[in-house]
């Protein structure tokens, strides 16, 4: 799929209030691309309209081969299992240990084989680093680790495309490097992400394209050289 996101002349809603309006951009296979704004601009409601949270009223949206235009209620569990989507609070299952976590993802998706299942989130769990932390409880790992959950929680199904909201708003600074750093690595291997961020330090050290929110419309930015953080425009506060 060469672009898991297409978005065209597209106005997003919560409820009946129009949030963005002038939406238009599309995202290439493997890009990493983030996703800037104030407070309040209007970036986590695009997100929600992107994994089927908030419907697409009007103009057009093409996510991971979905009509978001024609999309069902029903099959909106299927256009998520298409997609990883990677919150800032984690939303881990605080009760079950790390390894079932990912299991029970895996079963909720149409996975049978137990082998299989077994095997695959210990490929992941290696994969972000915590091939060691399999049976421990949430509430035993540092945010950064669990974080790291949440993105093997993500990659579980091999999926297009990721979703981040603020994946490193609850982290410290050099915890928040090591997640960017597994976050790209990721992408090298041909995942497309798309990322809300408030963190411009973490933009100037790993630059790439950039798309803001700002008086209701969106703007592509291409790339991090074409904005100024010190802008009073891309103040957050």
């Amino acid at each position: 799929m060469e672009h898991p996101i297409i978005i065209s002349h597209a106005k997003i809603f919560q409820g009946d209030s129009l949030i963005l309006s002038e939406v238009d951009f599309t995202l290439n296979k493997g890009e990493f691309v983030y996703l800037v704004g104030k407070t309040g601009s209007g970036k986590s409601s695009l997100l929600k309209t992107l994994y089927g949270e908030l419907p697409l009223k009007e103009g057009g949206g093409i996510v991971a081969g979905f009509d978001l235009k024609t999309l069902r209620r029903r099959k909106i569990p299927l256009l998520r299992r298409n997609i990883g989507i990677v919150f800032q609070d984690f939303q881990l299952l605080m009760d079950q240990e790390v390894i079932k976590n990912l299991t029970f993802v895996l079963s909720a998706t149409g996975w049978k084989n137990r082998k299989k299942i077994r095997q695959r989130a210990e490929e992941v769990l290696d994969l972000v680093g915590l091939s060691t932390k399999a049976y421990k409880f949430p509430h035993q790992l540092s945010g950064g680790e669990q974080q790291r959950v949440a993105i093997a929680r993500a990659i579980l199904n091999d999926p297009q495309l990721i979703l981040a909201d603020e994946p490193t708003g609850n982290l410290d600074p050099e915890t928040t490097e090591e997640i960017m750093r597994l976050l790209f690595n990721i992408q090298q291997k041909g995942t497309t992400f798309f990322m809300a961020t408030h963190d411009y330090h973490i933009m100037e050290k790993f630059p790439s394209r950039t798309i803001k929110c700002h008086d209701s419309k969106v703007q592509d930015l291409k790339s991090l050289n074409k904005f100024n953080p010190l802008d009073p425009t891309f103040s957050q506060q």
